[in-house]
């Protein structure tokens, strides 16, 4: 079966952007790192509902997201160092188990989470489908590092 993953130094620079969208983060909650422009907005609900119209508004918040979401769609779409054949199976059962524990997760938030508190937990769900799937496929490689013998 043919995969379509990306050459493993994709992996490096996933790992860099994840981690420059974290310091970002930090920055932007510890410091309220503010970069106001104007932008596009397909939909703006501030003060009043708008369509299709130029708003001004931080975008250190958007530059994060992406940042983060980017980095580790590279991360998880990189081929390993020594890619082997057995790592396939190991991603469908990884991607399989994250699945199950994000709707876990997203179920968990719905009936215990509420108000603001319930937005963070939305936000993050942008990219915990991407931390489970890691967890499980390298759990899984540490598990079983080498093909199994047929």
């Amino acid at each position: 079966m043919k995969n379509f993953l990306l050459p493993h130094y994709f992996k490096t620079i996933g790992i860099i952007l994840v981690l420059v969208g974290i310091v970002f983060l930090v920055l932007y909650l510890k410091f309220n790192l503010n970069c106001t422009t104007n932008v596009f907005a397909v939909i703006s609900v501030f003060l009043e509902n708008r369509y299709f119209s130029i708003t001004k508004t931080n975008i250190i918040d958007e530059i994060i997201l992406i940042l983060i979401i980017v980095g580790f769609g590279l991360i998880v779409f990189s081929k390993e160092k020594n890619e082997r054949e057995h790592l396939n199976v190991l991603r469908e059962k990884a991607l399989t188990k994250a699945l199950i524990a994000n709707t876990l997760f997203i179920l968990f938030s719905v009936l215990f989470i509420y108000g603001g508190g319930f937005i963070g937990i939305m936000i993050s769900n942008l990219f915990s489908v991407f931390i489970f799937y890691l967890i499980y496929f390298y759990l899984s490689i540490k598990r079983y590092p080498h093909e199994p013998d047929e």
